[in-house]
């Protein structure tokens, strides 16, 4: 099999979707690698890396798209790739279709089987292909709000964790999942008073007993949410539906409480946003306001540091890619029923039903 890596083309996204050693193992498996020139570039990789590797190189996203059987990307298809999509090809990635009505109907079109990272999840309803990014994000998501916070970036004018004869800032976490933990770690670490909100009872029970004490656990519900994100220096969105859009917990309404100066940072927003004024935004344009409350909404926050994230999901990418290459996608599904999960749209079709449910239409049972 031909497996093509492209260079990622959304704004100030510096991952890339395989590293030199991942080429190397999808050689010795028999496969060919095509390399898009510079897909590395933003990660700190050169082409002569790969080319020492085994792969070719390719001048132009087209010749890759043209000549694999298979595509690794780190995103979703962007539409000045939709021409590039044939059908019977597969395309592995982060595809996020619930929160693109326009990138699904393209996909359904194309004819390609789209295996999404996303949904790609293990017995134990673990995500192997998110927990990385998800662990980035979290972390990044108090780096940008701390930053943010800052009087010259517009912010409130607040050091997180205060000093002493000063008290540090609220910072409030909406979901306590790999996200929202990683997100209270750093905030914690950092001297703030940080609250983390999630419906399940159990996992608020873990996190009381794994964070510092300067993290307080809380069940999120309405009265809940309305009285913290009023009280919030720094509010991070880290809800997520696996497969389907995010939904919208704090209303306009309750921005309206906020601080002016205050930071949200709608982590959810690859799915939707979890947040009613949240809307995607770029590395280059990170921020708007909203009733003067800051709103960070960048759709791809891990690219922001592309080595760090290349290899951290490159870790766990490749053996599933592997699988899919050395089987074809029809095998490894049936063998892996982790990979079965990952399969979103095919032939035209849509296979997962949370995708299917988003936009109201039919839902394929892939298994026949």
């Amino acid at each position: 099999m031909i497996i093509g890596v492209p260079k990622e083309i959304k704004q100030d996204e510096y991952r890339v979707a395989m590293i030199p050693v991942g080429v190397e193992e999808m050689r010795e498996a028999g496969h060919k690698v095509l390399v898009e020139t510079k897909a590395g570039e933003g990660s700190g990789i050169a082409d002569a890396e790969y080319r020492k590797a085994g792969a070719k190189i390719a001048p132009s996203a087209r010749e890759v798209f043209k000549k694999s059987d298979m595509i690794v990307k780190v995103k979703e298809p962007l539409p000045s790739e939709y021409r590039f999509l044939r059908k019977g090809q597969t395309v592995f990635t982060y595809f996020h279709f619930a929160a693109s009505c326009s990138l699904t109907k393209a996909v359904m079109k194309s004819g390609i089987t789209a295996v999404a990272y996303e949904t790609i999840s293990l017995d134990d309803g673990t995500h192997p292909l998110l927990t990385p990014m998800s662990e980035v994000a979290g972390r990044m998501a108090i780096q940008e709000g701390a930053k943010y916070l800052e009087r010259p970036m517009e912010g409130r004018g607040i050091l997180l964790g205060g000093v002493p004869g000063v008290a540090p800032a609220e910072v409030v976490i909406i979901g306590g999942g790999i996200v929202g933990t990683n997100a209270a770690k750093v905030a914690a670490g950092l001297g703030a008073r940080v609250i983390v909100l999630d419906v399940n009872l159990d996992r608020l029970r873990y996190l009381d007993d794994i964070l510092p004490k300067n993290v307080i656990t809380l069940m999120s519900n309405a009265e809940n949410l309305r009285a913290k994100v009023a009280e919030a220096d720094l509010l991070i969105g880290a809800v997520l539906v696996v497969g389907a859009r995010a939904p919208r917990l704090v209303t306009k309404e309750m921005i309206k409480t906020m601080k002016p100066g205050a930071v949200v940072v709608d982590v959810a927003i690859d799915q939707g946003g979890c947040i009613e004024t949240s809307r995607p935004t770029t590395h280059r344009k990170p921020t708007y306001k909203v009733h003067k409350v800051l709103h960070y909404c960048v759709t791809n926050m891990p690219g922001a540091v592309g080595r760090t994230s290349t290899y951290a999901l490159t870790n766990v990418t490749l053996p599933y890619a592997l699988q899919i290459a050395n089987k074809g996608w029809r095998q490894a599904a049936k063998d892996n029923p982790a990979i079965c999960r990952g399969v979103n749209v095919t032939g035209g079709s849509i296979t997962y039903k949370a995708v299917a449910e988003t936009f109201r239409m039919k839902c394929h049972d892939l298994k026949l």
